[in-house]
């Protein structure tokens, strides 16, 4: 008898873009009236005004037809995960990678745990600042090398980044992509609740980091015996470490400050290559190959995150998203205070799944539930935290979310293999976040 083999990212994937389409068969079609959001500068929707209207399902051939289209659409993220992609592949032709490994692993010889905490720590930053996910994808080559010479699992790699990337981005009080977006749509002052969410974080971020290095040391790793050769870094190798930092300091800024998209990430991190790989002594022909090689290692990347997409256009095409948002939030009205708030957080998780974008979750429902939140007094606080907690730590879960999906293909890991790893501290997360939520109402 074969022996069952977990399928391959795009099957997944492909799995989901067809359960979307049966979906279409199933839920009545329904729709919400829309307005502009001065505020935002983003189409909201608008109370009480939904539908059902005449069913719309989703034919094979445009099931089919929406994988290039959403592949299309997500083409701006795309681009940005083969630019920052090449980019990296110059960096690590250059041997800058390398020199400043080596030069991490000997410094930190006694202290490879601290080593493991702070690379948390400085992702979990970079998340609450800018909801950091799909480039991470591009560091994975790296960050395998780093956890291996500490002695640390490829899987626990992936959750020391992209972990503490989203547990920043769900619970940090300053993701222009989730909370401040969400706080604005609700009409609740931008940063308020900063120092509870802060809070928040630094529990989930304590039980995260504590259960990947508890559980992530790698069994079959030999420590080198004797004392380490102290390693030396060229000048050229620092000067292009401190590139990379600079960029994505000015990237994290361009986002906060200057309404920066993908586009103009792309940018600066392809501009970083060039200088990079001049500076690296790889010259204009080396650095383009290495671009080259560093494109094609991102394709595949690319093209799961694109079929995320996919998934979405199909709902949307059947005119059934509306319908499941009504059909999530309705029920909540006549509910106590504290059902109805964990009811809000587990709608949102379960909303996440066929809407994967945290802005666009937020720009459906922000509108709807700030009302509701009146009619049964509770705090629109509340209902932003419920959000942002329920759709970012699903983020850990669902595969519709195509960075995560990228990243697990990227670093070799199964998705079967990182629920089985993370199901206990992603419960863990949601537990805490349930709390806060609860502990909400008190305060807010």
């Amino acid at each position: 008898m074969k022996k069952f083999t977990f399928p391959h990212p795009m099957v997944i994937m492909l799995g989901f873009v067809l359960l979307a389409m049966l979906l279409t068969y199933l839920i009545p079609a329904g729709k919400y009236d829309r307005q502009l959001d001065d505020a935002t500068g983003r189409e909201v929707v608008v109370q009480g005004s939904f539908r059902y209207i005449p069913n719309q399902p989703v034919g094979i051939a445009q099931t089919f037809l929406s994988v290039p289209v959403g592949i299309i659409a997500g083409a701006e993220v795309v681009v940005l995960i083969l630019i920052i992609g090449g980019a990296f592949y110059v960096v690590d032709k250059t041997g800058a990678f390398q020199a400043g490994l080596e030069y991490l692993v000997f410094h930190f010889a006694n202290g490879k745990a601290f080593l493991m905490a702070l690379v948390g720590l400085l992702f979990a930053v970079a998340g609450a600042l800018n909801g950091l996910q799909e480039e991470i994808i591009a560091m994975v080559p790296v960050l395998m090398i780093l956890t291996q010479k500490v002695g640390f699992t490829k899987i626990s790699g992936v959750a020391i980044s992209l972990g503490c990337a989203i547990i920043g981005g769900a619970f940090g009080p300053s993701n222009p992509f989730s909370v401040l977006l969400a706080q604005q749509l609700a009409e609740v002052p931008v940063f308020s609740g900063g120092l509870f969410r802060l809070s928040g974080m630094g529990v989930a971020l304590l039980v995260w980091i504590g259960y990947v290095l508890k559980t992530g040391k790698d069994p079959a790793f030999v420590p080198i015996q004797g004392q380490m050769k102290r390693p030396s870094m060229e000048i050229r190798h620092i000067i292009n470490l401190l590139l990379v930092g600079m960029t994505f300091i000015i990237m994290i800024y361009g986002l906060s400050n200057w309404d920066w998209d993908y586009n103009e990430m792309s940018a600066i991190f392809f501009v970083m290559g060039l200088l990079v790989g001049i500076i690296g002594k790889l010259g204009l022909n080396g650095t383009s190959k290495a671009y080259a090689e560093g494109f094609s290692e991102m394709i595949f990347a690319g093209i799961i995150v694109g079929l995320a997409r996919s998934i979405y256009l199909v709902l949307q095409d059947g005119l059934v998203i509306d319908t499941i948002i009504y059909g999530l939030f309705t029920p909540l009205e006549g509910l106590p205070l504290g059902v109805a708030a964990i009811g809000m957080f587990l709608a949102q998780a379960i909303l996440h799944i066929p809407v994967p974008s945290t802005s666009g979750q937020a720009v459906l429902t922000m509108p709807l539930l700030s009302p509701l939140a009146d009619l049964i007094g509770m705090g629109r606080q509340v209902v932003v935290l419920a959000y942002q907690y329920g759709a970012g730590i699903m983020d850990l879960v669902t595969p519709s979310n195509g960075g995560l999906m990228a990243i697990l293909a990227a670093a070799g890991i199964s998705y079967k293999e990182w629920i089985t790893y993370a199901w206990k501290p992603i419960l863990a997360i949601a537990l805490i976040a349930a709390g806060s939520v609860l502990l909400g109402i008190v305060l807010f």
